[in-house]
């Protein structure tokens, strides 16, 4: 299977960073790619891609990205391949002004505090196009960055239009549990919801495995954390929120949604985790 040009190196022992544990497989995210400013390549040391960007030719620019990118993941214990050069750099640069992050709509409904504290919010989000792939491998991990590369790709060129199409947030997975919330399936949906200009005809991948599905309009009580995301954290978080919900009866019990705002490398990283109302 074409996975996307990430590829997992065998890791190595020993605790893990977050003081959760054995390390796990590390993972690059589309979430990585997509959020590394030029502020933030230039903190590597490599010098600022804007005062060089004049200068440089677009063969230059796309290997310097990747290089640096390739470091980066190497921290993940992941493999990035040559031909992710371009995605890399349609996501990382302007794209022709096109860089900003459009926000996925929603209504708010309800708010919940305590002592000036905000505990979750209800929301209500519309029907809408998103773009999925389900992935299963040996990991959780594995499969997030197997996902998150393939929908990089139809993002970037591998669409009916054969254009970047533009970056929407949050980027958002589906996992699933069993009853108790104590494991995390291996087949975990990464989804992207199509920027508003290409919802009425959503561009066709040209990924077989990645689909075009309309989700319904949902309901989802949603409460933001930071951090890291992994299979511990995401456990906690699912079962902190049932602690809070006051009828967690009425929300779905075996699928949840991690939505993630902000690049994982970030110390104070933006996520929310979200429960859908049953329909």
């Amino acid at each position: 299977m074409d996975r996307g040009g990430c590829q997992m190196n065998g890791g190595g022992g020993g605790g893990g960073g977050d003081g959760s544990g054995p390390d796990r497989h590390g993972m690059i995210t589309l979430e990585d790619l997509e959020s590394f400013s030029e502020d933030q390549l230039s903190d590597s040391g490599n010098g600022s891609l804007e005062e060089e960007g004049e200068t440089m030719e677009e063969d230059e620019d796309s290997d310097r990205l990747l290089h640096y990118w390739q470091d980066v993941a190497r921290g993940h214990q992941v493999e990035v391949s040559q031909d992710m050069a371009e995605p890399i750099q349609q996501l990382t640069t302007n794209n022709q002004g096109r860089s900003q992050r459009e926000h996925i709509p929603f209504t708010l409904l309800t708010r919940k505090e305590k002592c000036g504290e905000l505990l979750y919010e209800k929301r209500h989000y519309e029907k809408g196009h998103w773009a999925c792939i389900t992935m299963r491998e040996d990991t959780y991990e594995q499969s997030i960055c197997y996902g998150f590369m393939r929908i990089m790709r139809y993002i970037c060129q591998q669409n009916s239009l054969g254009n970047y199409l533009g970056m929407t947030l949050p980027i958002v997975t589906v996992v699933r549990t069993d009853e108790s919330h104590s494991v995390i399936s291996h087949d975990v949906t990464v989804a992207y919801y199509l920027p508003a200009e290409h919802q009425a005809q959503p561009p066709q991948p040209s990924d077989n495995e990645v689909v075009i599905e309309i989700w319904p309009a949902t309901v989802v009580y949603t409460r933001a954390f930071s951090g890291p995301t992994n299979e511990v954290t995401i456990i906690n978080q699912i079962n902190a929120m049932a602690e809070l919900l006051d009828s967690p009866g009425v929300c779905v019990n075996d699928s949840f949604i991690v939505a993630g705002y902000t690049n994982p490398a970030h110390s104070n990283r933006q996520n929310e985790i979200w429960f859908l109302e049953r329909r």
